[in-house]
């Protein structure tokens, strides 16, 4: 689990055959989760001045494969000690969003992200989102957009400062919100769901 809270700016050395090597601060051990632009991946080998992480068929078709190079945003694992901040953050990718629009206002910059009409149910108004590993709030829901206001400290510490119209972007929509939507689309109108049922669900996440 992560919280949303990106904690380095790292850089891609190499991404060939499935394996995505980066350069980091972080002393990573063999096993570790950790997030690359919002990705959850498994360290497979530590350098002195980095990590391998490899990269599934089943991930590599969601994800933008383009974020995979140069700066990306680096979160580790939450630990139980650690303080609870951003919000509940799995790693896996929903979809690929785009910027639509960007506007400047006086003491932020409202971001459009478009996204196909099927996730926009999983997005909620003044809900939490994730934008390449990165925990924001939601204001506006659209039919097929949404809106993030964000203020200059999160432009100044992230590579959104870096984003243009037509910028593609990992996102994972709200946990609660893909729990409640998958039982409610698969619960029987003559059946109440048992708690088995439900930890099936979970267990697909």
């Amino acid at each position: 689990m992560f919280t949303g809270l990106i904690r380095e700016i790292a850089t891609v050395k190499s991404y060939k055959n499935n394996i995505l090597t980066i350069q980091s601060k972080h002393k990573a051990k063999l096993g570790d989760s950790i997030a690359i632009n919002g990705v959850c991946l498994t360290v497979i080998n530590v350098h002195s001045d980095g990590f391998d992480l490899e990269l599934a068929d089943e991930t590599r078709s969601i994800i933008d494969e383009s974020k995979l190079s140069g700066q990306v945003h680096m979160e580790p694992a939450m630990m139980m000690s650690d303080r609870f901040e951003g919000h509940i953050v799995q790693g896996h990718v929903d979809c690929v969003g785009t910027v639509a629009q960007i506007t400047p206002r006086e003491n932020a910059t409202d971001f459009i992200i478009k996204v196909d009409k099927k996730y926009i149910a999983h997005i909620i108004p003044k809900g939490s989102i994730t934008i390449d590993g990165i925990s924001l709030t939601v204001n506006d829901v659209g039919d097929d957009n949404f809106r993030l206001t964000i203020i200059p400290h999160t432009l100044k510490e992230t590579l959104m400062k870096n984003y243009k119209i037509g910028t593609k972007l990992n996102i994972e929509t709200d946990v609660f919100a893909r729990y409640i939507d998958h039982i409610l689309a698969h619960r029987s109108s003559n059946k109440s769901m048992s708690w088995d049922d439900v930890d099936k669900i979970q267990m697909s996440y």
